[in-house]
C-alpha cells in the first residue's frame, strides 16, 4: 500500500496554498495528516491569521476520525448536532465538520491521509485541496457521492 510521506505531504500543502494565491483567494493554511491522524505538514501563508493552521488541522482530523470527507461530515453534523457536540467534547474541540477537509486515497482507493484547508470560503478551501490532490496523482474524497 502506498503511504503518505513527508515530501508528498509538504508538496500537497504547498500546492494548495499556491493554488489559493493564483485564484485570488484569501490567505490559507493547509494541514496534511497521515492515515493515523499524525501531522506530516502544516503550512500557513504568511498573511493567513494565526488560527488557520488549527482550523485546517481540525477539518482533516474530523475526516479521518469519522471516515468521511468534509461535505458528508457537514451533512451529518447538521442532522445530528448533539452527536457532533459529543464528538467535539471527546476530542477537545478538534473536529471541524465542514467542507475543506478532504480524505486522500491512493490509486487503489485505500485511505492514506487527509488534508484540511482554511482561509477562504469552505467551497474555495475544498477546491484548492482537491486540485492539489489531483496534481500529485492521488484521489480526493470530499464526502460527496461520485457522479452517476
Amino acid at each position: 500500500m502506498q503511504q503518505l510521506d513527508l515530501l508528498t505531504a509538504t508538496d500537497l500543502a504547498s500546492r494548495a496554498i499556491r493554488l489559493a494565491r493564483q485564484a485570488g483567494f484569501k490567505p490559507m493554511a493547509a494541514a496534511v495528516l497521515d492515515s493515523a491522524g499524525h501531522p506530516l505538514a502544516v503550512l500557513r501563508d504568511e498573511h493567513a491569521s494565526f488560527l488557520r493552521p488549527q482550523i485546517a488541522t481540525g477539518k482533516a482530523r474530523g475526516c479521518l476520525g469519522m471516515g468521511f470527507g468534509g461535505r458528508e461530515l457537514a451533512r451529518r453534523a447538521q442532522a445530528m448536532p448533539a452527536f457532533f457536540d459529543a464528538i467535539n467534547s471527546l476530542t477537545g474541540g478538534e473536529v471541524i465538520p465542514v467542507a475543506g477537509g478532504v480524505l486522500i486515497r491512493n490509486a487503489q482507493g485505500q485511505l492514506i491521509g487527509a488534508i484540511g484547508i482554511s482561509g477562504d470560503t469552505s467551497d474555495n478551501d475544498e477546491r484548492c485541496a482537491v486540485q492539489a490532490i489531483d496534481q500529485v496523482g492521488l484521489i480526493a474524497d470530499t464526502g460527496d457521492q461520485p457522479p452517476g
